[in-house]
């Protein structure tokens, strides 16, 4: 297949090839990051009793009413609850519990007054207590319920465990998690040239980066990476690496061997083992991409240079891995802004360039481009904090021009 796909067409063809992977139970912390697989509710009322929220005196609101510094409410102290203790006396008239935060508040009060607004002292072998503050009823107060009743849905399908959710799942009874298992992607790096990174590479020989910043993506993308050995430029040798990793992995991902070289055999296994659905896209950087389906599993061929990796990665794979993972965003956000100096682009295809996004003086944003544009130099991706998406059909972009630019170093579905 020789057909150009425009961004959009690619990415469909992809997308729609990935499937959710199956669901699994993990224990609750390693569910962090994770996106949950379907509603989970709760067992209990949350808070599951009346309790406090001030440690303090637990009284009847109407007795303390008009209570200031200048007029103190004295009241008669019935009983100490701490924390985890059920209390053992109703509080009646001119009485009070004092009460530590998180104790049930007992029959009878309606209101807690913080210890900040007590005096205790001893009166003929009874402790009283000198309230200078008033406080209407419920305040201070916990109500059972409040946040949660037993039954209702705390957290939704697709949505992504932070902290605060796995908390709310504790808190609700949840100590196994069903999520969408991560990913296993296969990394396969090809090319004869290649040197691992501890080796210094000889005449011709360069080491062997994009196998690592593909893996670290992956991480990134909340996937497991398999890295694979260099598979050589050797037809063979491309059809027993692409076979293992069909057994192994749920997505295969490759950099380099996409082109239409002598030496370039990830488009001829590919044919040969599975499907292949397109082989170039009109982007820059990128334009050899490669994709396609073996025996079910997802097959994505990046270029070799480093950028063009990085940058289809980012408008392909990742989505397609957020995607298995059951996100509901798969698109990094897009924000608006002026463009710091002139660009000239071939017409024919949608650039993503490299630039850095910065707060405007008159408000909003500008952009600059962080360095050179070689696909071959990953500086300019190191640098900036956003790819700056010029798009088809046009070639001049003046400075002060809005120009699209896609956040990568903000994830999918934040406000911007």
């Amino acid at each position: 297949m020789t057909e150009t796909m425009t961004v959009e067409q690619a990415r469909r063809l992809l997308l729609d090839r990935v499937k959710p992977t199956e669901v699994e139970h993990v224990a609750l912390l390693d569910a962090l990051d994770r996106i949950l697989a379907k509603d989970l509710a709760s067992d209990i009322d949350v808070a599951p009793f009346d309790n406090s929220a001030m440690d303090g005196f637990a009284v009847r609101a109407e007795d303390v009413t008009g209570a200031s510094p200048d007029s103190p409410v004295e009241l008669t102290v019935i009983e100490d609850i701490p924390a985890g203790h059920a209390p053992q006396r109703t509080v009646g008239s001119g009485e009070a519990s004092r009460i530590m935060t998180g104790a049930p508040v007992p029959q009878g009060a309606d209101a807690v007054v913080m210890i900040e607004y007590s005096r205790s002292f001893e009166r003929d072998g009874v402790t009283v207590v000198s309230l200078e503050r008033a406080a209407a009823p419920s305040e201070n107060v916990r109500r059972r319920g409040e946040e949660v009743r037993a039954g209702d849905v705390v957290v939704t399908a697709g949505e992504k465990l932070g902290p605060a959710a796995i908390g709310l799942l504790a808190a609700t009874g949840h100590p196994l998690v069903p999520v969408h298992r991560r990913p296993r992607v296969a990394v396969l790096a090809t090319g004869s040239e290649l040197v691992e990174v501890a080796e210094k590479p000889g005449p011709g020989k360069i080491r062997n980066s994009n196998s690592y910043s593909i893996a670290a993506q992956v991480l990134a993308a909340g996937a497991e990476p398999v890295r694979y050995g260099i598979v050589a430029d050797d037809l063979e040798v491309t059809r027993e690496a692409f076979a293992r990793a069909v057994e192994e992995t749920d997505f295969i991902v490759t950099s380099g061997g996409v082109s239409v070289g002598d030496y370039d055999f990830v488009k001829p296994v590919l044919e040969q083992m599975g499907e292949m659905l397109y082989c170039k896209v009109a982007m820059r950087p990128g334009n050899p991409q490669t994709m396609g389906t073996i025996r079910g599993v997802p097959f994505f061929g990046l270029p070799g240079n480093p950028t063009s990796t990085y940058v289809g990665f980012e408008v392909f794979v990742r989505p397609a891995l957020r995607l298995m993972q059951g996100h509901r965003e798969l698109d990094r956000p897009v924000v608006r802004a002026v463009l710091e100096h002139d660009v000239r682009k071939k017409p024919d295809r949608r650039y993503y360039l490299r630039g850095r996004l910065a707060p405007a003086e008159s408000g909003g944003y500008s952009v600059a481009l962080s360095g050179s544009q070689s696909s071959a130099l990953l500086t300019a991706a190191h640098r900036g904090n956003c790819f700056v998406v010029l798009p088809e059909g046009e070639r001049e972009f003046a400075a002060g021009t809005i120009v699209d630019c896609m956040r990568v170093d903000i994830d999918e579905g934040t406000p911007v």
